[in-house]
């Protein structure tokens, strides 16, 4: 049994040291010889050896002020903000959308009447891709992931009776983000709030569609031209507006680490601060504004570790490597979702437990903001009784259980800050290989590790391991391989369907809109994009000018196939 701490003896505790020799051998060896571990092998399900004990030599070189400091104050450890939920609960912010606008504005609707403090909102996979409902490429998937959204009047719906002045918005878009963010400000003009006042989070992060998501559409260089674009846009006229979520969920989904996640993503995060100083602008313009976005795993210290590790990791890069002045650069800021891919559609009812025990993770990381998933999504989009059960466990914890009175409950833990020195040393260590790839630049390490799949390689790799430990029933998973049964006895849930009407429907919309629309103007304003985007100019303004003008997402993202091109990835297999 692994106890004992490997590290420089001379900077030990000798007395703790030669104390848990004696217990060892007095009492842990007597106790198995007569109940013998449960396990080989105990580890992190990022391959991190567990011991059974932890104790200060295992942190022998922690220093309080120096590595844990005070929330709210560098290195950011034990929080981003100096009360914590002492002050604010975090937003609990359940991601929406299926079908058309008008029944996501009414799932939204729903939401906030049950408690919900923010909105998200899922958009289906033609949006994503840039495609509009009428091209062939979206046949059989209108509303069946997320909501249909084609034109500004259809975003226009999807807020209605919603005052954008008052709730904020993260949306899930990448590729076609600057074109959604567009739609989002002239909404809130036509509600009369202006976009200085406007809060909210357009993901726009592209990095990550290339390494594990894969709704990428254009290569990498162009894409990365239109999320700085959009940085300098909002840094200018939007300034309370997160510009990218930099995400570290999809990358977890896609099969990775949890260690893969931490350093992928703040890697990412890296690569962008890049790009908007080669754009020539100061990092403490843009970099308080952006934000990130992690998944909340099953493997619970781990997954808190990860978290606290992040923020000191980030703060330590802002300051001693990009030199950034203002404390706000520092600071990571980050929303977190239940793990979809933790859910099983074997005894749905039992993702309640797993859900609730990834939000808890989350919560004792310190949050900003959480999406608790539905029982029911391993087998469709989430119905209301799924979604209410999801939001209650939020405020389930928030209100009842006493975690939040306190910043930072686990921090001083042995395991737990060895855990978060391990998972920070880890993340280093990649850092080290993605620097290499770009011979010192974070940005152009990410472009050759897209490019010679290194990213993909490592996340396939881990993906197959974790499988192969499912498989072999080292990893448990409840209802998969133990504890089955062939009948299930609890009831089956009910679950949405998108029918194909929502297709029709959506599709006839459209063709409304471009019937009633100024030709001319529209087709004018995709002009002017088109001659744009062979400069150097920023594009925010003639894109939104074309939402205004009820251009479709479709009809813009083909402009700038045209004149970007579009990106193929070369099979790794």
């Amino acid at each position: 049994m692994k106890i004992l701490t490997e590290t420089n003896t001379k900077k030990l505790d000798h007395t703790i040291l030669a104390e848990t020799e004696r217990w060892i051998e007095s009492v842990v060896k007597k106790s198995l010889q007569r109940v013998p571990e449960r396990k080989k092998r105990f580890k992190t399900l990022s391959d991190i050896p567990i011991k059974a004990l932890y104790n200060p030599n295992d942190i022998p070189n922690w220093d309080y002020l120096k590595d844990m400091g005070f929330p709210g104050e560098y290195p950011f450890l034990r929080g981003a903000q100096p009360t914590s939920y002492r002050a604010r609960l975090w937003t609990m912010r359940m991601f929406a959308g299926m079908g058309t606008a008008k029944e996501t504005n009414e799932r939204f609707k729903y939401l906030i009447k049950n408690g919900q403090t923010g909105l998200s909102t899922a958009f289906h996979l033609p949006t994503l891709y840039g495609y509009e409902s009428g091209s062939p490429m979206s046949a059989g998937e209108i509303g069946k992931e997320g909501v249909a959204i084609d034109t500004l009047a259809d975003m226009e719906a999807l807020y209605d009776g919603i005052d954008l002045g008052k709730i904020s918005t993260s949306m899930t878009i990448n590729a076609p983000a600057s074109i959604l963010l567009a739609m989002y400000i002239a909404v809130g003009e036509k509600q009369g709030v202006p976009m200085d006042k406007l809060t909210g989070t357009t993901q726009n992060d592209i990095l990550k569609e290339y390494q594990a998501q894969k709704s990428y559409i254009y290569p990498p260089e162009p894409s990365m031209r239109l999320i700085v674009d959009t940085i300098e846009f909002c840094t200018k006229h939007v300034p309370k507006w997160n510009t990218i979520s930099i995400s570290g969920y999809h990358i977890r989904e896609a099969g990775s680490t949890a260690v893969q996640e931490l350093a992928f993503t703040l890697g990412n995060g890296l690569a962008y601060v890049e790009a908007g100083i080669a754009r020539g602008l100061d990092v403490d313009d843009f970099a308080p504004r952006l934000s990130f976005f992690f998944n909340a795993h099953n493997n619970f210290f781990e997954e808190i570790a990860k978290y606290r590790a992040a923020r000191r990791i980030w703060a330590r890069h802002m300051k001693e490597v990009y030199h950034a002045k203002d404390p706000r650069s520092w600071r990571l800021r980050f929303h977190t979702q239940t793990a979809g891919v933790a859910l099983t559609a074997q005894e749905p009812y039992n993702n309640i437990i797993r859900v609730t025990m990834q939000a808890l993770a989350a919560v004792l990381g310190g949050t900003q903001s959480l999406h608790t998933n539905s029982f029911d999504e391993a087998l469709a989009l989430p119905s209301e009784e799924a979604v209410k059960i999801a939001l209650r466990t939020q405020q389930v914890i928030a209100h009842e259980t006493g975690v939040a009175d306190t910043i930072d409950p686990l921090g001083g833990s042995y395991f737990v800050e060895w855990l978060t020195d391990k998972m920070e040393e880890e993340t280093e260590a990649y850092f080290a290989k993605i620097k290499e790839f770009g011979k010192g630049s974070m940005l152009e390490g990410a472009y050759v590790g897209i490019r010679n799949n290194f990213y993909q390689r490592e996340i396939a790799n881990a993906s197959y391991q974790y499988q192969k430990e499912i498989e072999s029933k080292e990893q448990i998973q409840v209802c998969v391989n133990a504890f089955k049964v062939e009948d299930v006895s609890n009831k089956k849930p009910d679950l949405l369907k998108i029918t194909e009407e929502v297709g029709v429907q959506q599709v006839e919309s459209l063709a409304e809109v471009k019937r009633t629309r100024d030709a001319t103007k529209a087709q004018a304003c995709l002009d002017m994009i088109r001659e744009k985007a062979q400069t150097k100019e920023n594009l925010m303004p003639y894109i939104l000018d074309a939402v205004k003008a009820y251009c479709s997402i479709g009809e813009i993202v083909d402009v700038f196939r045209d004149v970007f091109g579009v990106y193929r990835e070369e099979s790794i297999f």
